[in-house]
């Protein structure tokens, strides 16, 4: 369990208050500089509006595409720890205008929150379980094996996860407790970036994490979707700008499919494997991905149009996994 009395008393570090200190500390210094330094480098990037459409209060796909949570900073014994607080729960979730599924949440939210650090951060999850089963957090990464996340923390229990955030990449976390499969296709799971010491170059930055439903347990998918809500791109397009650089943070945590692909139309983008390396390895407009396979994704259209994105297998795309890039120029955006 968390000491609440010690977590009462940590002061929180809000980025008034490091001004105030002159970054004063190492720690402090490192962490609240790399933040100041990525919103700035972020600001020249220009983002789109997206129209927001009614959904799931769970699935919140609109937010998800560009919402990254970076934790709270706390200060003890000179050191500086980004903190995070996920809570399992249960909850239904509509996919469609008929279908409703039950699902384990994180935060209230599938899939969980985006998680992000910078390598060399103190990383501290503060996990409590309310989901009403055994559940835990494991993180991808390297950390001591205490901190692995397979140890069940029992309904109305909470326990810390605390370790330094590394290698940098694009990483995840999800549920440890068996069936794993089945924990993870309820919902269990979420995207953890750690970014490298020195910032990547500013792009427009979006997440997708591919999912799949499996609502009549037959351990076989019925539904899939992008960022938790079938074919909700497809009626809601991200709007990107021509000639601008896309960062795709891209990960597959389908269960029950032993593999899928990822293709972009019209275009062509440069892949960076578990986004571990500052230097492409190769160029593609298809991907294949295992379960929890990921990778950054980079790419600009040089046309404006609407241009999809989806998985090559048809049966996967039709059935929820199925989205559009809608590229504008400036003058468009003016006229809308």
């Amino acid at each position: 369990m968390p000491n609440n009395s010690v977590l009462e008393q940590e002061k929180l570090l809000s980025r008034r208050n490091l001004l105030k200190l002159g970054l004063a500390g190492t720690g402090v210094a490192s962490v609240a500089l790399w933040q100041i330094l990525n919103s700035r480098s972020q600001s020249r990037v220009k983002v789109p509006p997206l129209a927001t459409q009614t959904t799931s209060d769970l699935a919140t796909p609109s937010k998800m595409v560009r919402e990254f949570e970076y934790g709270t900073l706390k200060r003890e014994n000179g050191r500086v720890i980004r903190e995070f607080r996920l809570t399992a729960g249960t909850s239904p979730i509509r996919l469609n205008s008929a279908v409703s599924f039950n699902i384990w949440d994180l935060n209230g939210r599938i899939p969980g929150p985006t998680l992000r650090a910078k390598q060399g951060d103190r990383v501290r999850v503060l996990f409590f379980n309310q989901a009403g089963h055994s559940h835990s957090l494991h993180f991808h990464g390297v950390h001591p094996s205490e901190m692995d996340g397979i140890r069940p923390v029992r309904h109305g229990t909470a326990t810390i996860y605390e370790f330094d955030a590394e290698p940098y990449g694009v990483h995840l976390y999800h549920c440890h407790i068996q069936p794993v499969t089945r924990h993870v296709a309820k919902g269990l799971y979420g995207m953890f970036i750690i970014d490298p010491p020195t910032p990547r170059p500013p792009a427009d930055e979006i997440v997708l994490i591919m999912g799949g439903y499996d609502v009549n347990d037959d351990n076989r998918n019925e539904y899939y979707a992008f960022n938790g809500l079938p074919n909700y791109y497809k009626d809601n397009p991200i709007r990107i700008y021509q000639n601008q650089l896309i960062r795709l943070y891209l990960l597959n945590i389908i269960e029950f499919d032993p593999a899928v692909t990822f293709h972009l139309h019209a275009n062509f983008f440069k892949v960076y494997p578990t986004g571990m390396t500052l230097k492409p390895s190769h160029e593609s407009d298809v991907i294949t991905m295992g379960t929890a396979e990921r990778h950054i994704l980079e790419f600009a259209f040089r046309y404006p149009g609407m241009y999809m994105f989806h998985p090559h297998q048809d049966a996967i795309a039709e059935n929820g996994c199925m989205g559009h890039f809608d590229v504008i120029t400036e003058s468009q955006e003016k006229m809308t």
